[in-house]
């Protein structure tokens, strides 16, 4: 039967699990499956998954893209497993209920229940963008939720169900409540239709009372439209978007299908439902199907956990939680399908739409993917089910092979019977196209038109273009009647619909019509040569580059830049610039594109594009940089002007360009290029078209030497002109140039007018009196006497001596001159003036009234410290007033009518501190040794700190020290008047604590005092501090930070008060003081304060971990009687042992909390009473699994094994598997088997039996499990107990798994049970699923233990044996004939063919090793085979070398034998290689003829086969005394070329025959004369006649004459000399025969060439209409000359004509 399906399945044993579809689907094991399981290549635990959290609420898979798993161990984390990377999954630390990864995207959402309330917070992260994009806080709990589409999610909770967006801001909308068949269900599951109308939520409850196993499953179906629910009985369902092709319903119809399993009256009905919802009354709809459900007896209990639906395929997967699945066709509801893929119950499912099937994840964390076998499925449907119908839709829908002759067979039914429509419906949905072909539209086109019926072309297209798109051929045909009927609106509607498949052939009939529409279609087909011309066409050549770019096309680009330069010169520039910016660089050179440009004279183009292509300034493009400015400097100064100015350009020939630049005029371009100064100062003159700001930034580039010479040839050639030019540049680059080099070039030239201008620049920032000097005399020559009178009058610098000055004489006087000095010359000197006029005694009036004339002009404080310095401050005073009269805020205004009060002491106090611009340093400086208070209030008002500090620690005035620092409030001042180091620190500390904080009332300077003490680590001052502050009656007694920190401050430094402050404050932070305490080590002050403020548990604490008193904390428990307090005594008492003391705390405690640590403490003293006592009181309050299985497990270890039966029966949630196991690793065997028969784990309850020894029961429970590690376990223990019986019935199991098969194997023969092994396996090999390691491992065991039955096992089971294994397993045992023939079977022709030599006596036979030597590999067996038959079967050798003569090395054959010295007996098999002309064998050969004295088969061999030594055989012959042999050697000696060695041994046995012969075929003159010579010498006339008939050609006439003529041999001559005459009269005949025939060629030829003149020039006179006819040919005229006849036949001297050689044949001598 032909093999129809294929799985891949976690384990051997889920391939077996094929259970039958009624009898017609049964299925035998050794056939392949019609869909494919297979991992996914991922296994949860394999990637860190642990199995506690495999379960439905930890998992969850949303699509084919990602699994998420939310872990509560080690830490609570989120996994999210992407299944194109499933081996990286991202582990991320999340604590949530519930995780749920987007399907198509990274965003994830988050549960959590809100601690102490029934609400859920919810979470929308984007994974991708690290952000947080929603978050609610659910008034309800959410029992269920799901990802209904990629935005939107849906929620259950106990009553409703919602809807949340992820997009907008949006809260959760209600869409309808849960109707009353789904109160106290579990959810499993809620999905919505593609088309968001209708809703589905499914949930499950326990079972009937009839039935409890069964679970019962409900839904509801509630319609978005209607806004009503429906409830019905469902386990699992899905919805649909199906076309059925109902007639009048061409639109897609919604289904769900929807499957149920109940028990009604006693029997189980299990259904599957398909119906179509939303059909529209009247119009035609999908008819409801409905099929039945077939599950194993040993499935009754089973029910569909999940349903998906394969859109690619139509296909309904309904899988059962025991791991069944039920494949069905989604239009008919047929069954196709069903078998077990999983042993592990399935929780999770999640359609793989893009290979259309279903992952799936069971129990074990196995991630399976299952999907149809699309080779098989529709073979299988048809031949398998015989379901022909349902085949070929499968068929259609999925484009499934298998179909093929169905389709077509169908269609030509159809044809037959001229159902066209039905026909053409048929071939649109073939699958695979396979009636899309040619040939069909032929069929189509050979039907005639019924008259008023639409042609069946065309119904046949249109079919095919309502059905989707057309193909290459169909389009192009298509579209070949729309041309010719011009409707080309059609072709663009049905190209705008992608309704035609475009190519190249398409695109070219359109083109006939619409060269648009042909254009797009060239661009579909991706025909892009002509793309390329259709752009070209257009013109639109920025499109070709676009377009190539995207398709990798090179085309003609030179070619393109061609042709748009004719028409389009911009157009050019555009298209090469697009060119240069194409990836890869232009492909055609910068150059050649410029070229083209000039060319055609387009300089501006060319220029445009050079200058955008030139941009990135590379050293490479320096030519072409140079080529853009000498166009342009040629043609376009300005625009060469425009770029230089740019400065984009860096690497072009900057000589060249510099002189190109001169050329046009452009002189400070050339300038700039220069590099010489001749040429700098040939161009420079040119001032009068060099910009003067241009030429002086020139300047700046140039060094101090050529700029001075450059400057002087400017001065040289205009003076006047260029001098301007001059003093801007010496103004510009003084520094540089120097100030007196630019003095002497001036004054070189005589120029006083450019030594003004330039010198009045520099004037004000130089001190130089020379300078000032040179300047005065330029202004004075240049009439400038205005400027001579400003400066010197404020210049300080000139000297008055050397200066005349030109404006009257000096003022007599010294008051008038000074006052005039000060007045009009300098008033900033008036300050020196009044020092030196106090210093000459002047009248203090005149000093006064020339301070105040000056007034405002006068600078204060130089005046301030010159009085200042002679005390005579107070002259001041009406001045100073008067300035601050006129509002004047100089602070040395006011620095110096302070001092002057305070000199004075006229309330100085008022004036420092209300003065809002004196400078308190200054004046507090001023007051220090004249009176310190005074100081420290201008200090104070200041905040100059550190003048403070020191005139109040000079002065012992630490009273106002400390009031200023803890006004100050400046942790900095704190830290430096507290710093150790200073001296008066302890003063300063004193009155803070006395006077300047008990005086302060603010809080913030109390508070930097304390933060100030405290960085300064002063504990017992801060005590002091704090207690002068706290502890007296002060505005802060009660202050609750003070309190603190003294009582820390205390613990710190002083730990004897604590206890004391501890009692007497009360306003302090208990907790945190007692905290510190116990830090502190002050346990008994830490339980105090802990007592004083109630805090019982901190309290008690302080006594079990620090004093570590369990007496005083069950005292104190007792006395508070807190439950916490006892929480905590227990669990000190459980930390010291005290097991049964702990348990009475927890239980007085009534703390459920500590199960865990109590359980382990109770467990590790072995006290279950006690244990049993507190799990009894914890299960009251919790529902905890550990609780409950530790209970089981007390009552196991008191032996009370009827209250584990009674507590197991009831409800619990008991980790019963963990429970039994543990009971088994303890031994507890019995209660161990109660837990595992309770839930049916026959694998653990197996294990349990055999170590009860019960393995009839073992053997039972192993079946019941059907787990290959099950059955080993069994198995070993019935070997070990020789209950082989149930052994076999167990290995018989496990030997159908090949990984288990040589485990079984070993582990009886480690036992020395080989017989019953052997007996096991001879069972296997019966088996339906026996495999061929069984017939493997039976032949070892053949090998090992009974080798007469190994031959025949061999020969009957050799296609299904492992041959390596038992080849390795014959060579161990040495079955030497069984080895060869698993070597034969294996085609290990080498290793057989060694085997057979190497052990001959048992593995030979002739007939088998000739078989087995041809096929070999190995050369070298083929002479080891030779030698070996030559020592052990030399009778045969010739058999073997004959089968062996196509392979072997017959050379080396050969030595074998003559080395052996067996030559003769291999001469059959040389004779039959002698063909092959190998010269050792022709050598051997003719050794053993020479030999054996046969000269005929010599004779022949050396004809037939040359390649040997021919000289050695003929030497070692020549003198053989046979005649015969001699003349073998001759005849050598005649073929090896040796003519005269040859004759000579003719002549002397007398063969003249064979010397005349050899003589001839020499072809040499010499032999053969001297041969004549002989037979005169000898008197042979007969033979020198024979001899010139032989050797004819060689031999001289003359010399044969003179030789007989000479020997009175004329007579025997004559012959030779007849036949010689007549040749060469026959040769003079043939020459004088060509001669005239040439001549009548000639002749003709001149004939020829007369007659084609005649006809030319024949119209061309004028002569009669009748012409005579040309003569013919041959014929002669008296015009013409006749032809010489040939001359009659003539005979050779009257001698008929002889025969060749002209002599008959003569015999031998």
């Amino acid at each position: 039967m032909k093999e129809v399906l294929t799985v891949i399945t976690p384990t051997l044993s889920c391939l077996l699990a094929c259970l039958s579809f009624r009898s017609k689907l049964k299925l035998s094991l050794d056939r392949k499956l019609c869909f494919e399981l297979k991992y996914a290549h991922l296994r949860l635990p394999a990637i860190g998954i642990g199995p506690q959290f495999i379960t439905f609420t930890n998992v969850t898979m949303e699509s084919d893209k990602y699994i998420c798993v939310r872990e509560t161990a080690p830490q609570n984390s989120v996994v999210i497993i992407d299944m194109n990377m499933p081996m990286q999954p991202l582990r991320r630390p999340i604590t949530a209920d519930s995780a749920l990864m987007n399907p198509n995207s990274r965003i994830l959402a988050l549960k959590a229940q809100l601690p102490g309330t029934t609400q859920d917070h919810l979470q929308i992260f984007n994974i991708e963008m690290k952000a947080k994009m929603k978050s609610y806080q659910m008034p309800e709990q959410i029992v269920f939720w799901k990802w209904i589409t990629p935005k939107m999610l849906g929620m259950v909770t106990q009553t409703s169900v919602y809807h949340w967006s992820i997009e907008g801001d949006s809260e959760p909308i209600k869409m309808f409540e849960r109707t009353a068949n789904l109160q106290s269900n579990q959810i499993i599951n809620y999905k919505c239709d593609p088309s968001d109308k209708w809703l589905v939520l499914i949930g499950i409850a326990p079972g009937s009372p009839e039935r409890q196993q069964l679970v019962k499953g409900n839904m509801q179906l509630f319609s978005m439209d209607q806004q009503r629910s429906q409830a019905l009985e469902a386990h699992a369902a899905s919805f649909a978007q199906f076309k059925a092709w109902v007639p009048g319903n061409e639109n897609p119809s919604t289904l769900i299908s929807f499957a149920t399993k109940s028990f009604n009256a006693g029997q189980i009905t299990s259904k599957l439902h398909v119906i179509e919802l939303g059909a529209q009354p009247g119009k035609p709809s999908f008819t409801k199907k409905q099929a039945d459900l077939f599950f194993p007896p040993d499935f009754a209990d089973d029910f569909p956990v999940a349903m998906q639906i394969s859109h690619k395929y139509s296909l309904i997967y309904a899988i059962t939680k025991l791991g069944l699945l039920f494949v069905y066709d989604l239009e008919t509801a047929t069954a196709v399908y069903r078998n077990r893929i999983s042993p592990d119950p399935i929780f999770l499912t999640a359609e793989a739409s893009t290979v259309g099937g279903f992952y799936a994840i069971n129990r074990r964390g196995q991630v399976l993917l299952a999907t149809v076998n699309e080779a098989m499925i529709v073979p299988f449907v048809s031949g398998q089910l015989n379901n022909l119908e349902l085949a070929v839709n499968l068929a259609k829908r999925g484009n499934l092979p298998g179909a093929e002759n169905l389709v077509v067979q169908r269609f030509q039914e159809l044809f037959a019977q001229t159902k066209y429509k039905e026909a053409a419906e048929l071939a649109a949905e073939s699958p695979q196209g396979i009636l899309r072909t040619p040939d069909t539209v032929a069929k189509f086109q050979s039907v005639p038109v019924q008259p008023g019926q639409p042609p069946p072309l065309l119904q046949y297209f249109g079919t095919l273009l309502t059905r989707g798109k057309l193909n290459a051929f169909e389009s192009l045909e298509l579209s070949r009647l729309v041309v010719n009927q011009n409707k080309k609106n059609l072709l663009e509607n049905w190209l705008a619909e992608d309704k035609l498949e475009c190519t190249e052939e398409l695109g070219d009939l359109v083109k006939t019509v619409d060269n648009d529409l042909a254009l797009k279609i060239y661009i579909k087909a991706r025909a892009t040569p002509k793309v390329v011309a259709a752009f070209a066409e257009r013109r639109e050549f920025d499109k070709i580059l676009i377009y190539s770019k995207q398709v990798g096309y090179a085309p003609d680009y030179l070619f393109l830049l061609q042709t748009i330069l004719r028409t389009d010169p911009q157009g050019a520039v555009n298209f090469a610039l697009m060119m240069s910016q194409m990836e890869g660089g232009c492909p055609v050179d910068y150059n050649t594109i410029t070229d083209l440009f000039l060319q055609r004279n387009l300089i501006r183009e060319a220029t445009a594009f050079l200058l955008d292509v030139l941009k990135p300034n590379l050293a490479e493009h320096g030519y072409l940089q140079t080529k853009v400015l000498e166009i342009n400097l040629v043609t376009f100064p300005n625009v060469a002007d425009a770029i230089l100015a740019n400065g984009m350009f860096g690497h072009y020939d900057r000589p060249r360009i510099g002189q190109l630049c001169e050329k046009a005029g452009l002189y400070i371009r050339a300038l700039q290029h220069y590099t010489d100064l001749p040429d700098i100062k040939r161009v420079i003159v040119n001032t009068h078209a060099i910009e003067p700001q241009a030429l002086v930034e020139f300047f700046g580039t140039l060094s101090r030497e050529w700029a001075l010479e450059c400057m002087k040839d400017l001065l040289l050639v205009n003076l006047r002109g260029n001098l301007q030019i001059i003093v801007q540049t010496a103004k510009e680059y003084c520094e540089q140039l120097g100030v007196d080099a630019c003095v002497k070039l001036f004054e070189q030239f005589k120029s006083y007018e450019g030594l003004y201008f330039f010198l009045g620049s520099y004037l004000s920032s130089s001190e130089d009196p020379d300078i000032h000097f040179k300047y005065i005399e330029a202004a004075a020559r240049t009439g400038q006497i205005k400027e001579v009178e400003r400066v010197t009058r404020e210049s300080n610098f000139y000297d008055p001596e050397k200066t005349e000055l030109s404006d009257g004489s000096q003022a007599s006087g010294c008051k008038a001159s000074d006052k005039c000095y000060v007045q009009k010359v300098n008033p900033g000197n008036a300050p020196l003036v009044v020092g030196q006029l106090l210093d000459d005694e002047c009248p203090e009036d005149f000093i006064k009234g020339l301070i105040l004339c000056v007034r405002s002009l006068l600078p204060v404080e130089p005046l301030v410290e010159e009085c200042e310095k002679r005390n005579r401050l107070r002259l001041l005073t009406q001045f100073l007033e008067h300035l601050v009269s006129e509002g004047s805020q100089d602070v040395h205004v006011h620095n110096g009518l302070g001092k002057i009060i305070i000199d004075s002491n006229n309330n100085p106090e008022h004036f420092l501190t209300t003065n809002p611009y004196y400078d308190s340093r200054v004046v507090g400086k001023y007051c220090e040794k004249r009176d310190p208070t005074l100081a420290v209030v201008a200090y104070r008002r200041g905040q100059c700190d550190d003048e403070l500090i020191n005139v109040t620690n000079k002065n012992s005035l630490f009273k106002l020290q400390a009031r200023y620092v803890v006004e100050r409030m400046d942790g900095d001042l704190w830290e430096k008047v507290l710093n150790p180091e200073n001296e008066y620190r302890r003063q300063l500390i004193d009155q803070v604590v006395s006077t300047a904080l008990p005086e302060s009332k603010s809080p913030e300077q109390v508070s930097a005092a304390v933060k100030a003490f405290m960085t300064a680590d002063l504990p017992h001052e801060l005590i002091e501090l704090l207690e002068k502050i706290v502890l007296q009656n002060s505005a802060f007694s009660g202050n609750f930070n003070l309190q603190n920190l003294l009582i820390l401050t205390a613990i710190k430094a002083d730990p004897s008060r604590v206890m004391d402050y501890i009692n007497r404050l009360d306003n302090f932070d208990g907790p945190a003081v007692g905290e510190v305490a116990i830090e502190a080590q002050l346990y008994e002050e830490a339980f105090a304060i802990f007592k004083k403020f109630n805090l019982n548990v901190q309290a008690v604490n302080v006594l079990l971990d620090y004093i570590q008193s369990i007496d005083r904390a069950v005292e104190f428990a007792f006395r508070v009687e807190e439950d916490t307090v006892w929480s905590q005594v227990a669990k000190a008492q459980l930390r010291e042992g005290l097991v049964s003391e702990a348990i009475e705390s927890f239980i007085r405690a009534d703390d459920a909390t500590q199960f865990l640590e109590v359980i382990r403490a109770a467990e590790d003293a072995n006290a279950y009473h006690d244990l049993l006592k507190y799990l009894l009181m914890v299960r009251q309050k919790t529902k905890e699994p550990k609780v409950d299985s530790e209970l089981i497990f007390a009552y196991a270890k008191i032996d009370r094994l009827n209250d584990i039966e009674e507590f197991i029966l009831m409800p619990n949630v008991a980790n019963l598997q963990n429970v039994g196991d543990r009971l088994y690793d303890e031994a507890l065997y019995e209660a161990a088997r109660i837990i595992f028969q309770f839930i049916a784990n026959w694998a653990k309850l197996a294990s349990t039996l055999v170590k009860l020894k019960q393995f009839q029961s073992a053997v039972d429970a192993a079946r019941k499990a059907n787990s290959a590690k099950t059955w080993k376990e069994v198995c070993f223990a019935c070997v070990d107990a020789e209950e082989f019986r149930l052994a076999q019935i167990c290995g018989l199991n496990i030997i159908i798994q090949v990984d288990d098969l040589e485990e079984v194997s070993e582990y009886y023969q480690n036992r020395g049970y080989f017989n019953e092994l052997i007996s096991l396996m001879e069972s296997g090999l019966g088996l339906e699923r026996a495999h061929m390691g069984i017939f493997t491992e039976l032949g070892v065991l053949y090998a090992r233990y009974r080798p007469e039955k190994l031959m025949e096992h061999i020969k009957l089971f050799s296609t299904r044996l492992n041959i390596p294994k038992l080849i390795r397993a014959c060579d161990e045992q040495q079955h030497w004939k069984e080895l060869t023939y698993l070597y034969i079977q294996y085609d290990e022709f080498d290793n057989a063919a060694t085997t057979i030599m190497n052990h001959s006596p048992e593995a030979w036979d002739h007939m088998q090793f000739k078989d087995v030597a041809v096929k070999v590999a190995n050369v070298e067996l083929y002479y080891k085979a030779v030698h070996f038959y030559l020592q052990e079967h030399p009778d045969l050798i010739n058999d073997l070398l004959n089968v062996l003569a196509l392979r072997v090395d017959h050379t080396r054959v050969v030595d074998i034998m003559r080395k052996a010295g067996h030559l003769l007996l291999v001469k059959p098999y040389m004779i039959a290689v002698q063909s092959n002309n190998v010269s050792a064998v022709n050598e051997a050969l003719n050794q053993i003829y020479v030999e054996e004295e046969d000269y005929e088969r010599l004779r022949e061999s050396i004809d037939l086969h040359d390649n040997f030594d021919q000289i050695g055989l003929a030497q070692k012959i020549e003198k053989h005394e046979l005649l015969e042999m001699r003349r073998v050697a001759a005849y050598i000696y005649k073929k090896a070329g040796r003519w005269k060695q040859s004759i000579t041994l003719s002549k002397k046995d007398n063969l003249y025959k064979d010397a005349m012969e050899t003589a001839s075929q020499s072809g040499d003159r010499e032999i053969a004369e001297e041969l004549l010579i002989y037979f005169i010498e000898q008197g042979k006339k007969e033979c020198f006649a024979s001899c010139l008939f032989v050797s004819y050609d060689l031999i001289r006439p003359d010399v044969a004459l003179e030789l007989a003529w000479m020997n009175n041999m004329v007579v025997f001559a004559f012959p030779y000399l007849l036949q010689f005459i007549r040749e060469y009269t026959g040769k003079v005949d043939e020459l004088v025969k060509d001669k005239i025939e040439a001549q009548k060629e000639i002749k003709a030829k001149e004939q020829e060439e007369k007659n084609v003149i005649s006809q030319q020039n024949m119209y061309a006179q004028l002569l009669p209409l009748a012409l005579p006819a040309l003569p013919m040919p041959g014929m002669g005229g008296p015009t013409m000359g006749g032809g010489f006849a040939p001359p009659p036949p003539m005979g050779g001297m009257g001698m008929p004509p002889m025969a060749p050689f002209g002599m008959p044949p003569m015999g031998s001598y």
